[in-house]
């Protein structure tokens, strides 16, 4: 059974997207290397070793979302095996309830990629083919408020020409839409223009929006979302900022900061849920709680 876990995960693939059961895959083995350190089967996991590890990621300062997904990989493995449900036992849920109350693992914010530094951060981009790239993608995932998976699966159709010269965007599918109901977006007259820059360059035989680019030939595939993440680090690293300051960009600090400065501009929760596409407020507050403070002084 150590063997067969996952086998049985492969079962889940087609129902979930790339980068969720990339995840789930690390939170299994994550229970299955520290249950090979202690000496101990992982599956069935007995309710008390699981507090345990449970307790151990959050000492080591795992955040909540990533300890509350690692269970949910255990209890979708033991299902999948036809094994009891370990996360069920009381002592596991009283165990998450004192790791939430006790704030040993508050998820980290990325910092957000506010105007200010996005116009810092698109100007620093070298005239070069990927400086084009970067310039556009930048500039309208701050727009779009996307989320990387979101931004690198947009293709040339998503993109309809409006009256003003600006783009109407499908983003058709992401992780809080895993059915592809998808949602609009409007993009600046700036992004429109990077756009075209961009587009001029690439040519029309290209299917993504944004592609990787190899010997400055562009090449028909979809970017990784690291390379996202990689291009608005970066960008930050161009900023004048401290080590620390810099570090704190992420690959969400684009949407964290779009988000922000509409609070900032007096939008309301329920208009800045619906252009990031967000299902859940609690999610939305963690993204604008840095934001606040400015808005209400």
């Amino acid at each position: 059974m150590m063997r067969e876990w996952k086998t049985k995960f492969k079962r889940l693939e087609g129902a979930y997207s790339p980068a969720t059961m990339r995840a789930y895959y690390a939170d299994v083995q994550a229970l299955v290397d520290w249950c090979a350190a202690m000496g101990v089967e992982p599956f069935p996991i007995a309710p008390e070793l699981l507090c345990r590890f449970l307790s151990e990621e959050a000492g080591a300062d795992k955040a909540i979302a990533t300890i509350e997904r690692r269970l949910y990989g255990i209890r979708k493995i033991h299902a999948l095996l036809g094994l009891r449900n370990p996360t069920e036992d009381e002592e596991v849920k009283l165990t998450m309830r004192r790791i939430r109350r006790g704030g040993f693992a508050r998820q980290r914010q990325a910092k957000g990629m506010t105007a200010e530094y996005l116009d810092a951060a698109i100007d620093a981009q070298p005239d070069t083919p990927w400086g084009l790239r970067n310039r556009a993608m930048l500039s309208l995932g701050y727009d779009l408020l996307t989320r990387r998976s979101e931004l690198i699966a947009l293709r040339n159709e998503d993109l309809k020409p409006r009256a003003d010269g600006t783009f109407r965007v499908l983003i058709r599918r992401s992780k809080a839409d895993p059915f592809g109901s998808g949602r609009i977006g409007f993009c600046s007259r700036r992004s429109a223009v990077l756009i075209h820059d961009w587009l001029d360059w690439r040519g029309p035989k290209i299917d993504w929006l944004f592609c990787p680019i190899y010997h400055e030939i562009p090449i028909n595939r979809s970017l990784s979302t690291t390379t996202v993440k990689t291009v608005i680090k970066s960008s930050a690293r161009t900023l004048g900022l401290s080590k620390g300051e810099a570090a704190a960009f992420s690959g969400h600090s684009l949407r964290v900061g779009a988000a922000q400065d509409l609070l900032k501009g007096g939008h309301d929760t329920v208009a800045i849920m619906r252009a990031g596409g967000w299902k859940s407020v609690n999610v939305l507050a963690r993204y604008l709680e840095n934001a606040q403070h400015n808005v209400w002084q």
